[in-house]
Formats: structure tokens, sequence, C-alpha cells
């Protein structure tokens, strides 16, 4: 979720440091430079597999992207100790770093993305809206929009249109009496035909 490591804002902040060194004094050598273009190549391996099976990706990011980011972790173990920590390029690679074992897992999954950009940006309106809702001035209430916003944002998150889902949710709900009877009303549950 939002502030979870993610490749994307590990480039970011290389790119900050990147942009700080003056356009005269870059090169291809440049560290920063050389972190960006090895990142890149794991997003580039990510478009081109982005219509395949699960299973294919898992096998191209443990064929290819692991031997990608092994480059990068050489690159940042050998690189880190020359670095003054408290530069831009330090940041980046003190988080780069700090957040290595959780930013290489999605290899393990070919379902899993690559960047949590795609959550940040499906929850950013209601961490932009939060000083609208006061209204919600208990826990229940508090609790109660929480839990709508997240059957919005799942319903959405599975190709299906928020109002259709919570159409067919609450005409079902009341029936529910078991664990299982509220397990069929998760939004990927929801029969393709009234998506």
């Amino acid at each position: 979720l939002s502030g979870a490591p993610d490749k994307a804002h590990a480039r970011r902040y290389l790119v900050k440091a990147e942009d700080n060194v003056p356009k005269a004094a870059r090169s291809p050598n440049l560290l920063a430079t050389r972190f960006i273009k090895l990142i890149g190549k794991l997003f580039a391996a990510e478009a081109r597999s982005e219509t395949w099976t699960a299973e294919r990706r898992r096998r191209l990011r443990r064929r290819y992207s692991a031997r990608v980011l092994d480059a990068i972790e050489k690159l940042m173990l050998e690189q880190t100790p020359g670095v003054v920590p408290q530069s831009l390029l330090g940041k980046a690679l003190t988080y780069l770093h700090g957040q290595w074992p959780k930013l290489i897992r999605y290899i393990e999954n070919g379902n899993w993305p690559i960047s949590n950009n795609p959550c940040e940006n499906s929850i950013r309106p209601f961490v932009i809206g939060r000083r609208g809702w006061l209204f919600a001035d208990t826990v229940d209430g508090a609790n109660a929009s929480a839990n709508l916003y997240t059957l919005v944002e799942s319903a959405k998150a599975n190709g299906i249109d928020p109002y259709r889902y919570l159409t067919w949710l609450f005409q079902r709900l009341p029936l529910a009496k078991t664990v299982d009877d509220y397990d069929a009303l998760l939004p990927w549950e929801m029969p393709a035909d009234l998506r």
C-alpha cells in the first residue's frame, strides 16, 4: 500500500539524484544513471510480458529479471560505501538497500505487480479527500466508510463496475449466513455475465 517499498519509488529517488548533477557533468557512467538504466530493464521486461500468463511471466522474472536484480544489488553493495549518506544519491541508495528484500519479492509470483503505483493511485482520492470526511466523527462511521471504500476499490481492481457490484452484493448480503456465503460475495466471485 501507500508507503510500501516499490521499484518506482527507488527509481524516482535515483532520478532526483541524477537531476541534481549539472547536465554538463552527466555521462552514461554516472552512478545514478547506471541504476536507472538497470531498473528500466526490469520495467521493460514487465511491459513485454504484460499480456502473458502469470506462470510465463514468473519464468521470465526468474531467468531475466533476477539477473538484472543481481546486477543492481552488486552495484549497490560496491558503491554505497563511497557515497555520502546525506546526499540525494546516498539517500536513494539507503532506501534501495533498506528495502531490498521487499523490492525483489515480486519475482516469486507472476501475478504480483512490479510496482504498487496502481494501488497508490486507487487510494489517492481517499487520501486527498480525508479533510472533507470529517463527518465520520465516530469509530463506527470511519469503519463503515473504510469498508465501503474497500468494496468499491476491490470491484474496480477486478474490472467490475462498482455500482453493479454493490447492487448485486446488497441483494444477496441479507441471505448470507456462513463464512462460505460471505466469501461467495467477494467481487471476484460475481458472475461474469453480471459485471
